[in-house]
């Protein structure tokens, strides 16, 4: 996570990822189980045009650093429930464990913790289907992204929007945020679970950075990694939550063509 601007954060995403989502999800611990209901799998989804995020209107007297987020022109992009998937571990190797399955269940480790930090204020579940999930958390390293002015910026996470129509029942249709995070492994567990918590962050709605260097969403990591959210996080997040919006909501998709479901 070494994003200074909120464009290091906010990539669209035009294609779905492939890779190991096939790869049978194996005694992975989750934060909460799976939420039957509250997570189907989509029969088909549609990506909308108007991804983009724009600065929100100006918040007289809005807590924290709420009026420093980005919202879209369909509204905040949030739920009040929210289904998660995590990139398994693969399976260790005839010879045994290495040190490749070692990363890969610190990374996992981090990743389970930054959504216990999470999960008290966002209610989530932890889902084995990519199918059923609206935050995709994947094991690794973003692209270079380019800064304000041009230069090429490397970081340890990201998280990348899309809006979305889907259908998760016959002939009903939602709009819904689709949020790919991406979260290299090459850190150590500390900084992972930072990492994982920012970007985490966006995924579930705080599209823009806080000021202080002490809360979850400051723009860079400073010296002593942020584990849990700050009274600051806490508060433009409950604000957030309690701003009317159309995601969740029935939708009626404009005519296109629908696209399966991711796998």
């Amino acid at each position: 996570m070494k994003p200074a601007t909120l464009a290091a954060c906010l990539l669209p995403l035009g294609g779905v990822l492939q890779g190991s989502a096939a790869v049978a999800l194996r005694d992975q611990p989750a934060p909460h189980q799976q939420a039957g209901s509250h997570c189907p799998q989509a029969l088909a989804t549609r990506v909308l045009e108007s991804t983009s995020l724009v600065q929100a209107p100006p918040q007289p007297g809005a807590p924290g650093y709420a009026d420093r987020l980005a919202t879209t022109p369909l509204g905040w992009p949030r739920l009040q429930h929210w289904c998660v998937w995590i990139e398994p571990i693969l399976p260790a190797t005839r010879s045994g464990p290495s040190a490749a399955d070692a990363v890969q269940r610190r990374w996992q480790g981090a990743v389970i913790a930054a959504l216990e930090s999470w999960k008290a204020l966002v209610p989530l579940a932890v889902v084995a289907d990519p199918g059923a999930a609206q935050v995709r958390i994947w094991r690794r390293l973003p692209h270079l992204a380019r800064d304000g002015t041009g230069r090429p910026r490397a970081s340890h996470g990201r998280a990348l929007l899309r809006l979305v129509a889907v259908e998760r029942h016959a002939g009903q249709w939602r709009l819904e945020p689709a949020v790919e995070v991406l979260i290299g492994p090459g850190q150590r567990a500390e900084a992972l679970q930072a990492t994982a918590l920012h970007e985490l962050g966006h995924a579930f709605g705080i599209w823009g950075h806080s000021d202080a260097p002490g809360d979850v969403m400051a723009p860079a990591p400073g010296p002593v990694p942020v584990l849990m959210p700050s009274e600051r996080d806490r508060s433009t997040l409950r604000w957030l939550y309690a701003q009317p919006t159309a995601f969740g909501g029935r939708f009626v998709p404009p005519p296109a063509s629908a696209q399966p479901a991711a796998p």
